[in-house]
């Protein structure tokens, strides 16, 4: 027995070409995440926030600000390509389907190319496009991004738990 180093996520060395990745869990949008971002970004488009408005509309109820979908999509893709890495942007960022409160999101990752990175030869540049899915398996956004990845053997350590403090009796 012992203790047990939890998940550290990949390395530039680990992503290949080809492969594809499926976030490990889902996650549900709530009315609370949809009030959150709206208020958070300053975004006074009804379409998010009033009910009555959202019932004039093609869509009948409040749509969930497109920033939360971004977010969580992005955020189910960190344990599989960038928890060692830093976002250097997204691209063609496409919303192809309405996406609600209660809708549950997962995410699917294909790296499409790798690559040493000219400015810092200890991390490569990772191009990956990823879409998200609802519950129903409908994509609701695709888009690109490229992440700054390091390298396994220069990666800052990620043993940074803090030694437990001394008991007095």
């Amino acid at each position: 027995m012992g203790i047990k180093t939890g998940w550290e996520g990949r390395y530039f060395d680990d992503l290949q070409v080809g492969d594809v990745y499926r976030s490990s869990v889902g996650r549900t949008l709530l009315e609370a995440d949809n009030t959150w971002m709206t208020l958070l970004t300053n975004n006074d488009n009804q379409i998010h926030f009033n009910t009555e408005y959202a019932k004039n509309t093609q869509f009948q109820r409040p749509l969930m600000n497109s920033l939360v979908t971004l977010a969580v999509v992005t955020g189910l893709t960190v344990p599989d390509v960038s928890r060692n890495g830093i976002n250097l942007g997204w691209d063609k960022v496409r919303l192809p389907h309405p996406v609600f409160a209660g809708d549950t999101l997962w995410s699917e990752t294909e790296v499409m190319a790798t690559r040493e990175s000219k400015s810092d030869p200890r991390r490569g540049i990772v191009h990956i496009k990823t879409r998200g899915l609802q519950q129903e398996g409908v994509t609701v956004i695709e888009f690109e991004r490229d992440i700054m990845v390091w390298k396994r053997e220069h990666a800052p350590s990620n043993d940074v738990f803090p030694q437990p403090a001394a008991q007095t009796a």
